[in-house]
């Protein structure tokens, strides 16, 4: 059978990188002096495992909550005789100045620092010994790297640098030091986000060279200094720049420019006319690549509509609905018309277009911006929510795959965490659901967690939860089953908790325990499951509501304590019994909720140990009382008489009270046996029949025995043709037969 795609399984070499990561003292290193991590002495790396190493750990730190950074890990990469780093992508707030220092006798190729907001300007003094070897540079969203921490001279002393880092950012001083000066080799710079005190000019100049450059957000005082690479330059960011016509009149004598973008988050003074666009067409002739997105288009831009080319969409220049693109000689490669009006016009010359009129559009815009623009991917993950909410998402794939990407991207954004997880939910619901892959799911339900780990707040934990109720429950998310658990337990430990968010919470924590091994459920049970539960019916009693957290609250204590002991005795020492007989009084109508904690109590008592602790005049009492209870058809009736029959199994010596006699309760079981009807049909979910078959042989207590095999009839006759229940038996269908026939003829012999 053909895999979906998407499906295909990781590499070896990312198996066995991420392997060495997670195992680090166990495969290529060892612990040295004062619990140091030091790299084995017969250990050699090539440029390509180390590389591979380094980017895949700071992939691992930010999407896997289960990796920890590791103290020391760049200091593994000290030594150049036995590591070679080349091209390295690090990002965020893990990265600090002493992790830059550690690497700093590599022969880095380029260097790619997003968004690292601890890097100060001890870090720019580690970059000069780049300086022979650099080819690309980013420092995009670094701008804390050209100040000096604590206006200090640079530290070089390891003790200090705690200190430092603890130093409020006010107290910083711009480093005046610092110059490209001997960056011979360095071709690709992005400067994105540049603090404005930063001279601009003054720094670039050392760098002639230069074939791209980018200088989003960066302000530019003069524009002619860009002039300097006129004859080099291939690509220019200038996204959120301020536009000028001086500005404008320096990038159009940039001929050699493969690549332009002047786009913007928001609209500014600036008007984009139908002269600026066919100066920029007609200067840059080489042009394949040219992004506008956010600016105000003037309306003399556009072809009228009634005098468009007709026919279906064409991206030939000559029959272009905009006026400037016709004098292209070939389609642009790429187009960025977001959040303008051009998106809409029916001919636009380029292969691929960013904007809002379509899907083809809109996931063009999320893959386009998700990296360096999170504030524009938002808006576009937006529109694909709605266009898979409303409409239908024709790139289910590519979809998936650039929200699962923008999610991993942006862990701390919230915005892109709210759309992104809302996107998740329509695109995971079952209209797609065929087309989507083993792994791609796993993916999902990784980003979704990660989510759910990093915001509390009530849309992301609710977009979260909906979105894993899209997932068979338990088998697709037991490959994160501890972890998902916590995840919803911590949710549901505020007493007050979002309605909505806590029900669709406790309906999975059901779902979770429901069908699972029996160490499954130990373990969610030492995690504070059943404390947890407990406490929302607390809860829920203290405000008079049975609603559905409180029936899924017992019918998860239900399946939790199926056949597992100690989760039972933990439902008694957390006050169970109480809240129990509390419910009972308060809700005496709610046939549903009776079910529930019946069945729970019937866990309860087929554990021995436990059963003296039901062994109370009181207890006897209700259950006793409840055998004549018509709710729910024969359900109540039928496990009260359950709990009895496994008290009754331990014979009448440990029967030690005189209120409710034994034998006048074992006459009201057999009564109640006696009145139902064998071919009811019943919410049968029975993972092993071993605690029924436990009363069948034995003579102390026929009664038992007579529940015991009224228990078995019913279900070979009524459920003959679900087997789904019976799929933990090993001995499949001639057990059936057996235990059927067993069961008939030790019915039969009751009744007569």
């Amino acid at each position: 059978m053909a895999s979906k795609a998407g499906d295909n399984p990781d590499s070896l070499m990312a198996l066995s990188t991420a392997f060495c990561l997670r195992n680090l003292r166990k495969t290529m290193c060892y612990l040295g002096d004062r619990n140091k991590l030091c790299l084995r002495s017969d250990v050699f790396l090539p440029s390509e495992i180390c590389d591979k190493l380094v980017n895949t750990y700071m992939e691992l730190v930010h999407t896997d909550s289960n990796f920890k950074p590791q103290d020391g890990f760049f200091q593994l990469f000290s030594d150049p005789r036995s590591t070679r780093l080349t091209r390295i992508q690090l990002r965020e707030d893990i990265v600090q100045d002493r992790d830059l220092e550690a690497i700093g006798k590599q022969d880095l190729i380029e260097l790619h620092l997003t968004s690292c907001h601890n890097l100060s300007a001890r870090s720019l003094r580690t970059l000069t010994s780049f300086r022979q070897t650099l080819v690309s540079l980013s420092l995009f969203g670094c701008s804390r790297i050209f100040y000096r921490k604590g206006g200090a001279p640079l530290a070089f002393d390891e003790e200090e640098e705690e200190e430092e880092e603890e130093r409020p950012a006010s107290r910083q001083a711009l480093d005046t030091d610092f110059s490209f000066q001997g960056f011979n080799r360095l071709r690709l710079l992005n400067l994105g986000g540049l603090p404005e005190e930063v001279d601009v000019e003054g720094l670039l100049k050392p760098l002639p060279a230069l074939t791209s450059l980018d200088l989003s957000g960066v302000q530019l005082p003069r524009a002619a200094f860009l002039a300097q690479w006129k004859e080099r330059l291939a690509s220019l960011v200038l996204y959120n720049v301020d536009l000028s016509e001086e500005l404008i009149n320096t990038v159009v004598e940039l001929g050699h420019l493969r690549h332009l973008d002047i786009s913007r988050e928001h609209t500014s003074k600036f008007k984009m006319t139908r002269k600026t666009l066919t100066a920029i067409v007609q200067g840059l002739v080489n042009l394949v690549s040219l992004d506008i997105s956010g600016h105000i288009m003037l309306d003399n831009c556009t072809v009228p509509h009634f005098e468009e080319a007709m026919g279906r969409p064409s991206i030939e220049p000559c029959k272009s609905s905009i006026y400037p693109f016709q004098e292209l000689k070939r389609p642009l490669q790429f187009l960025g018309l977001y959040n303008t009006t051009l998106c809409n016009v029916t001919h636009i010359p380029a292969y691929k277009v960013t904007g809002s009129k379509n899907e083809d559009q809109v996931l063009n815009a999320i893959e386009a911006y998700t990296e360096f623009r999170p504030e524009l991917a938002h808006r576009a993950i937006n529109q694909l929510f709605d266009i898979a909410r409303i409409q239908h998402c024709s790139q289910l794939l590519r979809a998936l795959q650039l929200v699962i990407a923008a999610l991993k991207c942006h862990k701390y954004d919230k915005s892109i965490q709210v759309t992104g997880s809302a996107a998740l939910f329509y695109l995971t619901n079952t209209e797609y659901r065929s087309d989507q892959s083993v792994r791609l799911r796993r993916q999902v339900i990784q980003v979704v967690l990660n989510g759910m780990e990093q915001y509390q707040e009530v849309t992301v934990q609710r977009n979260c939860c909906l979105t894993l109720c899209n997932f068979s429950i338990p088998e697709e998310l037991e490959f994160q089953y501890g972890r998902v658990n916590l995840l919803l337990l911590k949710i549901l430990e505020p007493a007050r908790q979002d309605e909505s968010i806590q029900r669709i919470a406790v309906h999975l924590c059901n779902a979770l325990v429901c069908q699972v091994d029996n160490h499954h459920k130990e373990a969610v049970g030492k995690m504070g499951f059943v404390k947890t539960m407990l406490n929302l019916i607390q809860k829920k009693l203290q405000d008079r509501m049975c609603d559905q957290v409180m029936e899924f609250s017992w019918s998860a204590l239900w399946n939790i304590t199926d056949e597992t002991p100690d989760n039972c005795q933990m439902f008694l020492n957390c006050r169970g019994m109480s809240l129990f007989l509390d419910c009972l009084k308060e809700f005496p109508d709610k046939q549903e909720l009776h079910r529930n904690m019946l069945g729970l109590l019937g866990n309860v008592a087929e554990v021995r140990a436990l059963r003296p602790q039901l062994l109370t005049p009181q207890f006897i009492s209700v259950f006793s009382n409840l055998l004549d209870s018509k709710a729910d058809g024969i359900e109540v009736s039928y496990n009260a008489c359950g709990v009895l029959s496994h008290i009754m199994f331990d014979g009448p010596e440990v029967w030690a009270m005189e209120e409710p006699l034994r034998e006048t309760v074992m006459d009201k079981m057999m009564a109640a046996i006696q009145s139902w009807d064998v071919t009811s049909r019943r919410n049968i979910n029975y993972r092993s029949f071993e605690p029924i078959l436990r009363l069948l042989p034995q003579s102390i207590a026929p009664v038992s025995q007579h529940w015991a095999t009224w228990a078995l009839f019913n279900l070979v006759s009524v459920y003959r043709e679900y087997d789904w229940w019976l799929g933990g038996l090993p001995a499949g269908r001639w057990w059936w037969t057996f235990w059927g026939s067993q069961a008939e003829s030790w019915w039969l012999s009751f009744r007569h």
